[in-house]
């Protein structure tokens, strides 16, 4: 009877006041903490439930009282700021559904819009939902939408600038210039097919013959992933920088419904018919049946570390190996210099890079490096007389690290391969990205617990591409997420000048070689325990077989062709019968750079007498054969550069 005497306006900002506490708090807590918040999180969505609702039952009341339309979408921003929150907590696409369908209603409806050129705090806050709408959009791969949030934020900048004559809004021209950097560098991915795991593009694990192992039968699977990188002036977003976003793409899975139909609007100003989140129910069921697919598995974890301390990165990366379920493994994902004080040109926005003082060259992110075969290499790669074992090479090896730093001592800025051996008692796949990843190699043999499965890009990437017109990321992580276009962009074809059709064909044979060096390795009796126990997990088997694809294209690529400095490497080794060399492997490049006429820029030292281009093929498989002589120097090359 008494709350009956309280006024409206008082028990809204009473509810107002204890939901901005408890969004605070929960804002402020890490992402990378496996299940920790969820009990909090279901009681703050509760707390803007009530508010939500309560705000809608006495819309009139409350705006006779004073309440401005811009507080109202300031509640429904930050529910889409706790659902985006508790994306980057648990991975789950529901969750990243509905921050899009809140930053889609509230910037439809222009909650911020009248206020905004009143107050210059309304203003940011308009700016700042543009923002975050856009980051959801990128990641939601919803192009159409970025594009046009990209314009209404350039507009919104340049209206408030003229408007607030006396603030120069400097850091949000940054930000666009930063969205313009991002996208030009992201087009190759444009009108292709997505990054994720899609079970109509991607193969099946029933496709793969059983593996007898032990180590196969433990059916390990990807449960968490740490993704950094940190690179000076390199192409970002906000704190999502391209290498990590195409890696944070490839290990989700991709809905088969119709994800990319043209999405609905709410349209319901008051709410009438809204759920507790905000949006239409009619509305909400139509995205989920877009994004969510009850027969997917869920995605796995994910810690986006960006520009992490050393002693940060360590601290996830022990609050991860020990929350890891018991049949999980953890992929770690570095991408760094190795080189103290190193940077790397900042393309601006119209394409061409400005020049860093202490850009010295050489890494994956530097692609103006135009380096050329010095030194011959012998075959087979993965043979022992490389092993890692050799004594002075591991000495050499642990004098490498990653530099995760702007200035300052080295050791603490340093991140070594010893700093990830203690964390090996949990199984571990690893990828590195950096001029010095050989030094990691130190971490194979010296396990305390689990072998480790590891990954490493080339010291010396090499990119006949003109960098100021193609600024891609790195050319090695590019192999792993989009392992086709990366091999259009080191011939230094771009999505304009592509064919389509002979780009689809050329997809269609890539898929089925991958297949087929996935069965190859499923039956091989050589198959290192460590990738046995990882291969059926989709994710990871992928990146494996994109792993072999990219070590096969350097490898008969002519400028680079038995240069060991520009060839990936991996440990343990694989089967000789997947060796970038082999008859197999070699067929598989020359089919793919028959369909692009590219063919000539290839060396091929053992091709079968009676291959054939793709559209001529009836079947198409790649040879199984392993009768490939590797130390030939018999060469049959088609056409140098």
């Amino acid at each position: 009877m008494a709350q009956n005497n309280i006024p409206v306006s008082e028990i809204y900002w009473s509810l107002s006041d204890k939901a901005d506490k408890k969004f605070n708090r929960i804002r402020d807590s890490p992402f990378h903490a496996r299940n920790r918040n969820d009990d909090y999180f279901n009681k703050v969505f509760k707390v803007y439930t009530q508010l939500w609702k309560f705000q809608q039952e006495n819309r009139q009341k409350l705006v006779e009282a004073g309440v401005k339309r811009w507080e109202i979408g300031e509640i429904a921003s930050r529910i889409a700021q706790l659902y985006y929150g508790q994306y980057l907590r648990t991975s789950e696409a529901s969750y990243l559904l509905e921050s899009y369908v809140f930053y889609e209603a509230i910037l439809s409806r222009e909650y911020f819009k009248e206020g905004s050129m009143q107050e210059i705090n309304i203003a940011n806050k308009q700016l700042r939902c543009i923002v975050r709408f856009l980051i959801v959009c990128l990641i939601l791969n919803r192009k159409e939408m970025v594009h046009q949030m990209f314009n209404q934020l350039k507009l919104s900048v340049e209206e408030y600038k003229r408007f607030f004559q006396e603030n120069d809004f400097k850091e949000w021209r940054q930000v666009v210039q930063e969205i313009v950097r991002f996208l030009k560098a992201d087009t190759a991915s444009v009108n292709m097919r997505p990054l994720r795991y899609s079970l109509i593009l991607d193969s099946l694990l029933d496709s793969l013959p059983n593996v007898g192992s032990f180590e196969a039968r433990r059916g390990l699977k990807l449960r968490d992933a740490i993704l950094s990188s940190y690179h000076h002036n390199e192409v970002k977003f906000m704190e999502l920088t391209l290498d990590t976003f195409r890696m944070l793409q490839c290990l989700e899975w991709e809905p088969s419904g119709s994800f990319y139909r043209a999405s609905g609007r709410p349209n319901n100003e008051n709410g009438s018919n809204m759920g507790q989140n905000g949006a239409s129910l009619t509305n909400c069921i139509s995205y989920s049946e877009d994004i969510t697919d009850p027969t997917l598995p869920p995605n796995p974890r994910k810690a986006i570390l960006y520009h992490p301390a050393v002693t940060h990165f360590i601290s996830v990366l022990a609050t991860t190996c020990e929350e890891l379920p018991p049949d999980g493994v953890l992929l770690i994902y570095l991408s760094a210099s190795g080189k103290i004080g190193k940077t790397f040109p900042l393309p601006s926005s119209s394409g061409t890079y400005m020049n860093s003082p202490e850009n010295t060259g050489g890494s994956s992110h530097d692609v103006e490096s135009d380096a050329h075969p010095t030194s011959s290499l012998s075959f087979p790669l993965d043979s022992p007389s490389s092993s890692v074992h050799n004594k002075g090479n591991r000495e050499n090896r642990n004098s490498g690290f990653l530099w995760l730093g702007s200035r300052g001592n080295e050791g603490l800025n340093c991140l070594y391969p010893s700093d990830l051996i203690p964390f090996t008692r949990r199984p571990l796949f690893v990828i590195i990205d950096s001029d010095s990843s050989q030094a990691f190699k130190a971490i194979h043999g010296a396990e305390k617990g689990e072998p480790v499965t590891l990954l490493l890009s080339p010291s010396s990437p090499y990119s006949a591409v003109d960098s100021s017109r193609h600024p891609s990321g790195s050319q090695f992580t590019l192999f792993l997420t989009a392992p086709l276009q990366a091999f259009c962009h080191l011939l230094g074809l771009s999505g304009s000048n592509i064919d389509m059709d002979k780009y689809n064909k050329a997809e269609q044979f890539l898929n089925l070689s991958l297949n087929d060096w996935g069965s190859t390795l499923a039956a091989s009796d050589t198959l290192d325990p460590a990738w046995a126990q990882v291969l059926y997990d989709p994710f990871l088997r992928r990146l494996i077989l994109r792993f072999i694809f990219c070590r096969a294209v350097i490898a008969c690529y002519a400028p680079t062709f038995r240069n060991k400095d520009f060839l990936p490497d991996c440990l343990p080794h694989l089967p000789e019968s997947v060796s970038p060399l082999t008859t197999a492997s070699q067929t598989v490049v020359f089919q793919i750079a028959q369909v692009f006429d590219v063919a000539n820029h290839f060396i091929f030292s053992d091709l079968p007498e009676n291959i054939h281009a793709i559209d001529k093929l009836t079947t198409i498989r790649v040879p199984d054969t392993h009768e490939a002589d590797l130390g030939s120097e018999m060469c049959f090359a088609f056409k140098k550069l």
